[in-house]
């Protein structure tokens, strides 16, 4: 049995995860999707990207990491690497889902043409708005599934997008799985490169878009259950 702990990418929140959560559940472990301070039905409350570093920290320290996979997507890869440094060995194993890897000294706009996000930030009071539907176009969701993302997203704190991340060693050292979805792109963020080319790190590939617990979610849960018994 493993403890996974899920954290999805912007605008969303620990309901992102329903369908891989039962998957995973079915097979016997526990699935403890988190909702990041300012989304979803934590909504008004203020967030900085230290904010959700410590809010991924909590939630691991109060389920005791031993025995826990921490699973970050998208832009949530920045916090959840964070956090998975603080921990330190004492996590069975961090997986990253198309996501974001930090980098000391660098947010999550940085390093990518990302000045569309930022003004779009200023022009909402401080939010990134979520994406629209046309935004999921060719990334192997259905119509309905598109409906149910830009449903239920909330604006993104843009504080969490700008502030550099923090880190006292690199998070390439931790044992970690690197999942690639090939309709978002071939190969992963740079900051992979060296670690994946080592064979410190697992490459996977999943043959969907950005959003595979909605697009493929009982192809990601059995991933996150093979990287789980990787990092035994």
């Amino acid at each position: 049995m493993t403890r996974f702990v899920m954290v999805a990418g912007a605008w969303l929140g620990a309901w992102a995860w329903d369908e891989v959560a039962a998957e995973l559940r079915a097979a016997g472990h526990e699935a403890h999707p988190l909702t990041l301070s300012g989304l979803a039905e934590k909504r008004g409350v203020p967030a900085g990207q230290h904010t959700h570093v410590q809010d991924v920290v909590d939630e691991v320290e109060r389920l005791g990491p031993r025995d826990v996979v921490l699973v970050g997507h998208s832009y949530s890869g920045i916090p959840v690497g964070q956090a998975a440094v603080r921990i330190g060995e004492r996590l069975r194993r961090v997986v990253f889902v198309d996501a974001g890897l930090p980098v000391d000294g660098e947010s999550f706009l940085s390093g990518w043409p990302s000045d569309h996000v930022r003004r779009a930030v200023e022009a909402h009071d401080g939010f990134w708005p979520p994406a629209g539907l046309d935004d999921f176009a060719g990334q192997g969701l259905t119509g309905d599934q598109i409906a149910r993302i830009v449903g239920g997203s909330t604006p993104h704190p843009g504080a969490t997008l700008t502030e550099a991340a923090v880190l006292d060693r690199p998070v390439t050292e931790l044992p970690a799985t690197y999942v690639k979805c090939l309709l978002d792109g071939d190969e992963p963020p740079p900051a992979a490169a060296e670690p994946l080319r080592s064979g410190r790190w697992e490459l996977v590939t999943m043959d969907t878009g950005h959003w595979p617990m909605f697009s493929r979610p009982g192809e990601l849960a059995r991933v996150l259950h093979e990287a789980a018994a990787a990092g035994r």
